[in-house]
């Protein structure tokens, strides 16, 4: 009888990659973040910057009322999820993004914020608590950063959330610094010993908005004191990161585990990457335009996220950029870009983004490890510490009045989950047209 001669030894197989089944708080740390953004956090934004290089993508705020009564509804050919309102999606997911997305959560309410968070916790990998939206549509009713000023409530919020949800579901909060270091200090001590797995800090305070240089020195001391603390918890810096070119420098001063980008990514959602695109004209809006349209998604809602990009410029001709914004201006759905965009080829845009998250999972995007701290050179300069007590100055106003106590503003709709009289632009997904 014949044998078969013994063939060599096959060379071992390389180690498969690990699934990511649920986040744990070591998921928090060595990332770049989309930071939530209401209207530019849209989900063809979110999975763009996934595409490009985003550990994991953070939705936009919705207040804990507007999504408990919305239906779920499931597109059968794009597998869109949408959670509908009277008239409009208020939020919009992807299965593709679940393991990387963080819904945030507007609310003032514990028993709100829970079943809020188990509306969409089939859904989603983690929950945030907003704690620093300074606008009066968040702080009207003591939500965002009106719960800076009422730790008791939140951490109440907080510690709701976690006893209710799942093991693999994780809660997190992100917040403004304080004034005073000491009472900044003392805030995230509570909201650290509430159980959550990592910690945002929008490094300017309540009272400083976008123009105002963010405060990014005065980190360091708060993520030595959470590492101090030995639970493992990330901080995770926000605030005037341009980029993965430019997350090296903030966490140089900061310290932070990780870094979360905002109006970077707003502009250009592949500021993720090393490379990020140029030419965006050609690079990113026709691509843009094609799933967001594949998507069945707001117009409305796409023309505002595709008037915020921009990018360097190198072969795109400072006419042609000017003639696309044109375009785009005069349009009043998707037809009105077609000499941009081309072929309407959308289902090929989104199985390049599947491919692209699959061979190069998200999860694997990851900073390199901090080094241990050094002691300044004598060329360097010795890093600011916030002496116990000390406020931080509040910034150069307009001059206009301040508003009366009374004032109040309405949420936007897409938000509230209620129509307002009078249609805004990026307004929420229309549901007669799903």
């Amino acid at each position: 009888m014949l044998r078969r001669a013994h063939s060599p030894s096959p060379e071992p197989r390389a180690a498969k990659r690990p699934r990511l089944d649920h986040l744990t708080p070591e998921d928090f740390k060595n990332g770049i973040f989309l930071a939530p953004m209401v209207r530019s956090g849209a989900l063809p934004t979110r999975l763009f910057a996934l595409r490009h290089g985003a550990t994991l993508v953070w939705g936009p705020e919705m207040v804990d009322k507007a999504i408990l009564h919305a239906e779920r509804i499931v597109d059968p050919v794009t597998g869109v999820i949408s959670y509908n309102g009277k008239s409009r999606a208020m939020f919009t997911t992807h299965p593709i993004e679940k393991p990387y997305l963080i819904y945030q959560i507007g609310s003032s309410d514990p028993d709100l914020a829970v079943q809020a968070a188990k509306t969409v916790m089939q859904d989603v990998s983690g929950i945030d608590l907003n704690c620093g939206c300074p606008k009066p549509f968040s702080t009207h009713s003591g939500m965002g950063a009106a719960l800076l000023t009422n730790p008791d409530l939140l951490c109440s919020i907080l510690i709701a959330l976690r006893a209710a949800m799942p093991p693999e579901i994780t809660v997190s909060a992100k917040i403004r610094l304080l004034p005073s270091q000491e009472e900044t200090i003392k805030l995230v001590e509570r909201i650290i010993n509430t159980g959550i797995s990592a910690l945002t800090v929008h490094c300017r305070t309540r009272n400083m908005r976008e123009k105002d240089r963010a405060t990014i020195e005065r980190l360091r001391e708060i993520v030595d004191f959470v590492e101090g603390m030995g639970k493992g918890i990330a901080v995770i810096e926000n605030g005037d990161c341009l980029g993965w070119n430019d997350v090296e420098r903030v966490r140089s001063v900061t310290g932070a585990h990780s870094v979360m980008i905002a109006r970077a990514a707003e502009s250009n959602p592949s500021c993720f990457s090393p490379t990020p695109l140029e030419d965006i004209e050609h690079t990113l809006v026709p691509s843009y335009l094609r799933l967001s349209r594949y998507f069945d998604h707001n117009w409305g809602l796409t023309k505002f996220c595709v008037a915020q990009l921009k990018a360097q410029h190198v072969k795109v001709k400072k006419a042609e950029a000017i003639a696309m914004r044109q375009a785009l201006a005069q349009s009043k759905d998707f037809s009105g870009m077609e000499n941009v965009v081309g072929t309407w080829t959308g289902k090929e845009e989104f199985d390049e983004i599947a491919r692209a998250i699959e061979v190069n999972p998200p999860h694997e995007h990851r900073l390199p490890a901090l080094h241990p701290t050094k002691e300044p050179s004598e060329e360097q300069e010795t890093p600011e510490i916030t002496p116990p007590g000390t406020l931080n100055p509040e910034p150069h106003g307009s001059g206009a009045p301040l508003l009366p106590s009374s004032f109040r503003t309405v949420i936007p709709s897409m938000m509230s989950g209620r129509d307002a009289t009078t249609p805004t632009p990026g307004g929420g997904v229309s549901v007669a047209s799903q």
